[in-house]
């Protein structure tokens, strides 16, 4: 599938974790406001990985999903924000706090027709709680350990998250 219209005036942002989940968008709309039709695309990434992080929800006990440069291809989405959809992101992924936008510079992100997709932003970690978790000193994939598991993990937060890209200055802050 091509790109969808009127996306040059959305901005890409890469959705893995709960943000690639359906659910979540309801949940988006139900509790932070988040209005308009979502438009979302699956693509496959090269050189990036859903990796479960360091640190655990306070609200829940569970574990968030974080994004790592890692060698392979996985399949996410990419959520085509419109500037509001985009403000209602940052609050839920409290940019500034846990995690930051940022320009993704060195992934190969394609739609399923091969489309090589620029200029896509990602929510990286910005702290110890959301960098990649280490077991045994490498971060498990979301894909190879799932949920009801991952919070009974341990090991020690990444340095960082080691993503290539710009991290982009918040508005505001979000806690």
């Amino acid at each position: 599938m091509a790109a969808p219209p009127g996306w040059r005036e959305r901005t890409p942002v890469l959705a893995y974790g709960s943000n690639a989940c359906p659910s979540k968008i309801t949940w988006l709309r139900e509790h932070l406001g988040l209005a308009g039709p979502v438009v979302v695309l699956k693509v496959r990434c090269a050189g990036l990985a859903a990796v479960w992080a360091a640190g655990l929800r306070k609200r829940d006990g569970q574990r968030p999903a974080t994004l790592a440069a890692m060698p392979g291809v996985e399949e996410h989405a990419v959520w085509f924000a419109t500037p509001d959809q985009l403000a209602v992101l940052d609050v839920c992924e409290g940019r500034g706090n846990r995690y930051d936008l940022a320009r993704l510079t060195g992934a190969d992100i394609r739609l399923e027709d091969g489309t090589r997709l620029d200029g896509v932003h990602a929510y990286v970690g910005n702290s110890d709680i959301r960098f990649p978790l280490l077991v045994d000193g490498r971060p498990v994939r979301v894909s190879d350990v799932g949920q009801a598991r991952a919070a009974a993990l341990t090991g020690v937060p990444a340095p960082g998250h080691g993503v290539p890209c710009e991290v982009l200055a918040p508005t505001r802050t979000f806690s």
